[in-house]
């Protein structure tokens, strides 16, 4: 990814809330901006979708701040479950799940390009994507073993955003991007649109409380797997 020359084109975060109302922002810690045209994307996505399904948003643009304690946070996780790993075990075992925020390219949900989603049904609840298994022992994309349900659906939130131009990070069957270093990787490209953008603190304080909230309740992922 740091190979990648960024080629910023200026594209404003847009409010999701605004711009795609019928996806729901599915926690209260999200910061609901993305990238104009990356919202108009998953817009478009979710419209796509069948009737009685509905995407949720469980994480869109990050600050970087945020970037670096979820970094931190999975470091320290790794190595209470992986204690006599090398640096660069540790590194690689964190890396799978969460983008280094101090490299050259910058991680995607820091530049508005990336977005985590989740199939929903008409009640606004999960759809099954993974058993038998949990979240994270199913986390790769084209996982062998699920229920033929649970194949189905997945396959139905990775078309839809597929279909619409979006890249899946084959690790993680939530997390799409359009325009960000991950994608022109995933494309075979030399460069991206989208580097880091910030926003107004002010527009964000009460998600990002919410958010360090949520995360004193969290368990630690990598016992999952």
């Amino acid at each position: 990814m740091n190979r990648i020359r960024e080629v910023e084109n200026g594209e404003p975060l847009v409010d999701l809330r605004v711009v795609c109302p019928w996806v729901v922002i599915h926690r209260p810690q999200v910061i609901p901006y993305l990238r104009e045209r990356v919202a108009q994307m998953l817009g478009k996505a979710a419209q796509s979708l069948p009737a009685g399904f509905q995407f949720g948003v469980i994480d869109a643009w990050r600050p970087f701040q945020r970037q670096e304690r979820i970094y931190d946070y999975m470091t320290k996780c790794a190595l209470e479950v992986h204690p006599h790993l090398t640096f660069t075990q540790l590194r690689r075992k964190v890396n799978r799940w969460v983008a280094p925020p101090h490299e050259k390219a910058p991680p995607g949900h820091c530049t508005g390009a990336a977005v985590d989603v989740y199939l929903l049904d008409e009640q606004g609840e999960p759809v099954n994507v993974s058993s038998p298994y949990t979240r994270f022992s199913a986390a790769p994309t084209y996982s062998y073993g699920l229920s033929p349900e649970a194949h189905a659906n997945r396959m139905l939130l990775v078309n839809a955003m597929l279909g619409v131009g979006f890249s899946n990070c084959r690790d993680e069957w939530w997390h799409y991007s359009f325009g960000d270093a991950g994608w022109a990787v995933r494309m075979g490209l030399q460069e991206c649109c989208y580097g880091r953008i910030d926003l107004e603190p002010d527009l964000y304080a009460e998600n990002e409380r919410l958010w360090i909230e949520a995360m004193k309740d969290r368990g630690n992922p990598f016992r999952e797997f």
